[in-house]
């Protein structure tokens, strides 16, 4: 209660609805912080003027507007105005004077620690920038931090760049929409983009923030911004202690909010670079940096920029084959993919756009190169390209005690000669094709991934070491799914300094084709392994039909149904059924329900749904295969867009639509969709 107003109390009008007045209607919530500001500045200009317990009111707008602004000068004002107005005889000391105004501050604005007034101006000339600028970040941040003072962990993002000669223009928008903060500082005059790479430092979604969320809006914007989009985690629902002590990185709600909403964006790169401070029991509302991983996200930012601003003759490009499980002749394949003319059709593409790459004559020839048998000639399971020596390999490796207590001194039995750690793979001009080692242990190839406090093999490490560090990898592509580095010892989401996949990958850009038909582990990729995925679609599907064994049981089936009682073919019903693994009816059923009951399998092995061949990038399905997969989609329906199944429309009197079956799918490739209706 202020005076005689009272917010609780009804009445005829409220300030919520004065305010209502005052700022119109829009119903989508786009910018609902910036007009509530607005609305409060004009409700506390016209109440000057009103006598009375009006003033009450004004002192009320005037507490939320210094509330919602959060500065420390504010904040003092409010005080002063509060014991002035209504404790008058508890502060007999302070000089009454006139209700002091409170200071307003840009609804769009920019910020930099150097600058005189809290940081904050309105002109982008003002902002320091290094003297040679190697790209330009554009920072957005949380206004109610810069207007608090609390800014520790952005200063020290601000602080990296600029150590990296990254120029950085750090912006804030009122509200919970930052597309006018983008609008009015990364654009030029045409509409493009006037930065290298777009930073999230709020930790949450461009458009709506934690309260709502405009993904289409969202993702409109920076289709036309045209950089990559980062979103950087402040944590704030734990402090930095508690998030180091944490296996799991960020809370469930933080991956929520933080993670899997700005993904929705478009945003890649997830990593936290500051929080709260304190214990992990008692936390405070001052944030402060995670130094390694302020450094960590600036580095990769300037490699990123740098891959943009190289020329393309002399980029460097590391593709990453995999061999899983190892020994059993899976080097250089990947889930539902072709992998050697896909990898053919990608090195002739990189030659034909100015890649300095020489290109096999075949995939034939690509696949000779690197897997054939006069690659394996020294029993590898790919062509020996470069040699690690164990010396070298003790230098630089900075988690060798880890390594060593998991696999015994440098070079280990990985892949290794007794002096030499071994990097398969071959060189085409600036283009490494190299196998990524096993993961460990022959036989349990996945112990690895299930037993804390592990580590990978020598070679893995210095695989991937050699990758960035002695080749120079501009940017590294994993080719298909899955490798192994994703899945590497370490937190689950919002990684920290002692997790694997972080130390492997470094901070060298990662781009990953993967499977459209597996997200979930695509999401691991994206939040543990940096990657940027590109989908590649799965084969057409087709009936599988029944074959060998199969049609011979059907063709046993057909005649027990002709001859009836026949017991020499009954037991072969069953020895073959056993033989194939199906299932019979429990306990000792008549014969005409095993009969039925293994015909009803039969129909379900016929009628589903398996890939035709193997996917090559680039390439759209033939014909036939486009036939038999909507044939099938038309069969199987898809009820949750309405669509029913054609066994099901054949008994309806009246179908949802007229004319023809109309059948639509949507297919896509690594380089363009397209619309199949029949």
């Amino acid at each position: 209660r202020m005076g005689r107003f009272e917010p609780g109390t009804p009445a005829r009008w409220s300030p919520a609805g004065l305010m209502r007045r005052l700022r119109g209607g829009r119903g989508d919530g786009s910018d609902s912080g910036q007009r509530q500001l607005r609305s409060l500045k004009r409700a506390r200009k016209i109440l000057r003027f009103i006598p009375g317990s009006a003033q009450d009111l004004r002192v009320y707008l005037m507490a939320l507007q210094a509330w919602l602004t959060g500065s420390d000068d504010n904040l003092r004002h409010l005080l002063r105005t509060v014991a002035l107005r209504y404790l008058p005889d508890a502060f007999p000391d302070l000089d009454a004077g006139s209700l002091p105004e409170l200071q307003d501050y840009p609804e769009v604005g920019l910020y930099h620690p150097d600058l005189p007034s809290g940081g904050i101006t309105e002109r982008i000339r003002d902002l320091p920038s290094p003297r040679k600028t190697r790209g330009t970040v554009g920072l957005l941040v949380m206004r109610s931090y810069v207007l608090a003072g609390n800014t520790a962990h952005y200063d020290a993002v601000i602080r990296a760049l600029e150590a990296r000669g990254l120029r950085a223009v750090t912006a804030f928008a009122a509200g919970l929409d930052a597309r006018a903060a983008v609008d009015r500082w990364f654009r030029s005059r045409d509409g493009s983009a006037s930065v290298d790479a777009l930073v999230s430092l709020s930790g949450f979604s461009l458009v709506g923030g934690p309260a709502w969320h405009d993904a289409e809006g969202a993702r409109a914007a920076l289709r036309s911004l045209d950089v990559p989009f980062v979103v950087a985690q402040p944590l704030e629902f734990q402090t930095v202690e508690a998030w180091r002590e944490d296996s799991r990185g960020l809370t469930p709600l933080e991956t929520a909010l933080m993670v899997s909403m700005p993904e929705l964006d478009g945003a890649i790169s997830p990593m936290v670079f500051g929080g709260r401070g304190g214990s992990a029991d008692s936390g405070t509302p001052d944030a402060v940096p995670v130094q390694e991983r302020v450094e960590h996200l600036a580095e990769r930012l300037g490699r990123g920029i740098e891959l943009r601003r190289t020329a393309v003759r002399d980029r460097k490009v590391a593709v990453v084959l995999f061999n899983f499980p190892p020994n059993a002749g899976n080097a250089g394949t990947a889930a539902y993919l072709d992998v050697f003319p896909s990898l053919h059709g990608l090195l002739s593409k990189l030659s034909a756009e100015g890649y300095d790459v020489e290109v096999p004559d075949s995939p034939d020839a690509l696949r000779e190169i690197l897997v054939g048998e006069a690659a394996r000639a020294l029993g590898t399971q790919a062509r020996v390209h470069a040699r690690v020596p164990a010396e070298d390999h003790v230098k630089r490796e900075p988690h060798l005690g880890e390594i060593e207590a998991a696999w015994g001194p440098a070079p280990g039995r990985h892949l290794a000669d007794g002096a030499n750690l071994l990097v398969l793979g071959a060189r085409f001009g600036n283009v490494f094709v190299g196998l990524q080692p096993g993961m460990g242990y022959e036989g349990d190839p996945m112990r690895l991934l299930f037993e804390r406090g592990f580590a990978p093999t020598h070679a893995f490490s210095a695989f991937y070491r050699w990758m960035r560090e002695d080749f120079g990898a501009h940017a590294m592509v994993h080719f298909g799914t899955h490798g192994a580095t994703e899945f590497m010892p370490g937190k689950q989401v919002g990684l920290g300094a002692g997790c694997w996949p972080d130390r492997l990958l470094g901070d060298t850009p990662n781009l990953y084709l993967y499977a459209a038909n597996n997200p979930s582990e695509g999401t691991l990729a994206k939040r543990r392994g940096n990657a940027t995925l590109l989908s590649y679609l799965t084969p057409s599907l087709a009936r599988a039909g029944l074959y060998k064994e199969l049609l011979s049981l059907r063709d046993e089936l057909d005649r027990w149904a002709r001859t009836g009682d026949d017991d020499a073919l009954l037991e072969s019903i069953q020895a073959r059924a056993a033989a194939m693994e199906l299932n019979l009816p429990p306990g000792d059923p008549d014969p005409s329900r095993i009969v039925a009951h293994l015909r009803e399998q039969l129909l379900e092995l016929e009628y589903s749904l398996i890939p035709t061949g193997l996917h090559v990038l680039g390439r759209t399905p033939d014909p036939d295969a486009r036939k038999e997969l909507l044939a099938a989609a038309a069969e199987a329906g898809f009820p949750e867009a309405g669509l029913l199944p054609l066994d099901e429309l054949r008994g309806t009197a009246s179908p949802p639509w007229a004319g023809p079956i109309q059948m639509r799918v949507l297919f896509s490739s690594s380089s363009r969709s397209f619309l199949v209706t029949a």
